[in-house]
């Protein structure tokens, strides 16, 4: 079992910068993926950014690409979402995921099957 504990959310001004981390501990696999994942009220979860553990490979969605990045510390197994320039539409719940190999693209919820409790971004206009 894998577990994922987010955590670094938080109310910012427009404009500003917040760094989400994810710890990963439990059984997983040398090539799984993590994801970071957003969901705001009434609407669908969304993927924001995936790294796969065991190459360079990542992947941002376009509306955080040149905005977030998304980075891992191997040895402390933890991942982060370092978020600048923050937008009020960047206010949601952010989630970190792990999924099981093999995986192709991992860039849709249904591809992962281990999430975080999530953690509360808000940026005020």
């Amino acid at each position: 079992q894998v577990q994922l504990v987010e955590s670094g959310g938080g109310l910012v001004q427009a404009g500003g910068s917040l760094r989400l981390s994810c710890e990963v501990s439990g059984h997983t696999f040398s090539s799984y993926a993590v994801g970071w994942f957003r969901q705001a009220p009434g609407k669908e979860r969304e993927f924001v950014a995936r790294l796969s553990w065991s190459d360079p490979g990542i992947l941002y969605a376009d509306s955080v690409k040149g905005r977030f990045t998304i980075s891992k510390d191997s040895a402390k197994n933890m991942v982060y979402l370092q978020m600048r320039n923050l937008k009020p539409e960047d206010t949601a719940v952010y989630y970190c995921a792990a999924n099981i190999p093999p995986w192709k693209v991992a860039n849709t919820s249904r591809e992962y099957h281990y999430w975080g409790q999530g953690t509360q971004v808000t940026v005020s206009s």
